[in-house]
């Protein structure tokens, strides 16, 4: 069978690492050899402790870039990860090359992780892409905006961006981008997501195909709720996020009984409230089991928990951290099954916000609607889909 190297390179979170974890148990069980390279070695080893593959660590941007203003599309960002220029390319380049000539792999599948793609591109190496709306721009168009900014700076990025790539495209004689969203999109673009929460109009898509989000959904500890009376809220919160505190009072405030995942708790930190009614987590919790008893979740609209939580017909309260998860909130929230807080601070009247989403039964009607079209979903349907297709290109 096939050697097929896996890869995550930008981006925060475990998302990436658990799409790829699930797609390397689907290539494994058809019989293919997987290896891995991780943006994070750390925080995905007690993940991906039981998948017995090659991980290695991806060469990565360790540097940061001065006077640039804040990102507003996909070449944007990549200014800040080492394409401003050919001469800061060319060592990320030749990092990725030499794994690759090492590893020999007959295809290379990327999770965000344009280098590698600009990577298997210079050496004739087969490639794909795995991921959400963000990071898996339409073909052939410009690059979506996600911050207001004149249309010249836009397009003067995108033309700077593909020409640092082309360049060093060219100095290994292999054949240039036509667009920059090629950068992203190898040669087989697989978009892991469904058009409600697709970052980019569906529309723009054309004939694309949403294969839906894929996320590891297994583990994590039995959920356990404080004692009494109240409305069960599941909350997924990081303590770097300024209004973690004032929720989980609200919440309190509320009468809820509150089941709080917060990563920082559990390593040791001082809880932000202390009461009977809110039970922390030592341990990621098994999300499916959790919203199943769940009246709310609250979390940082995170793609794994947006799309488990839909599933399970639970409405959210999304406390967005960076300009991906709060383009995915407001998708939920034009939807009708959650509320956008993105704007919101801790001195904000969070009981307020709290009352409708508990009581207004539309919350979770929407909610519901959203889970019965996608009724019969699973991730063990995902990564059979994945793999065909995969396979058909390796052929």
């Amino acid at each position: 069978m096939s050697h097929i190297h896996l890869c995550w390179e930008l981006g925060g979170g475990l998302g990436h690492a658990g799409r790829l974890k699930m797609l390397a148990q689907g290539l494994l069980a058809r019989g293919h050899r997987v290896t891995m390279s991780l943006r994070d070695l750390m925080a995905t080893h007690a993940m991906l402790a039981d998948l017995d593959i090659l991980k290695l660590q991806a060469p990565v941007w360790l540097h940061d870039a001065v006077g640039l203003p804040p990102s507003a599309n996909l070449a944007e960002i990549l200014f800040n990860c080492g394409y401003l220029e050919p001469a800061a390319l060319r060592g990320m380049v030749a990092g990725w090359r030499a794994m690759f000539g090492i590893l020999a792999p007959d295809l290379v599948v990327a999770d965000y992780a344009p280098t590698a793609l600009l990577a298997a591109r210079s050496m004739g190496l087969r490639s794909a892409s795995v991921g959400n709306g963000f990071y898996s721009p339409p073909p052939g168009q410009s690059l979506p905006a996600w911050q207001q900014a004149p249309a010249e700076r836009l397009a003067s990025s995108e033309a700077r961006m593909l020409a640092t790539a082309n360049a060093v495209l060219t100095e290994y004689g292999a054949s240039p981008y036509q667009h920059a969203a090629d950068v992203f999109l190898g040669d087989l673009p697989l978009l892991c997501t469904w058009p409600e929460l697709d970052h980019c109009e569906p529309a723009s898509r054309g004939a694309a195909e949403w294969l839906g989000p894929s996320f590891a959904a297994q583990g994590g500890i039995a959920p356990h709720w404080p004692e009494g009376e109240g409305r069960r809220v599941f909350a997924y919160l990081k303590a770097s996020h300024a209004s973690h505190g004032a929720v989980l009072n609200a919440l309190v405030e509320e009468g809820c009984r509150v089941l709080a995942y917060v990563p920082e708790v559990a390593a040791g930190a001082a809880p932000p409230l202390v009461s009977d009614r809110v039970l922390y987590a030592d341990a990621p919790v098994a999300l499916p089991q959790a919203l199943a008893q769940a009246d709310l979740c609250v979390c940082h609209a995170g793609e794994a928990t947006l799309a488990q939580s839909l599933l399970a017909g639970v409405p959210l309260l999304m406390l967005p951290s960076h300009t991906e998860q709060f383009l995915s909130a407001r998708r939920v929230a034009m939807s009708g099954a959650g509320y956008n807080a993105a704007l919101l601070t801790p001195a904000s009247d969070w009981r307020a916000t709290l009352r409708p989403l508990l009581n207004d039964a539309s919350y979770r009607e929407a909610a519901r609607a959203f889970a019965a079209r996608h009724q019969g979903f699973s991730q063990q349907w995902m990564n059979q889909a994945l793999a065909v297709r995969l396979e058909r290109l390796l052929a």
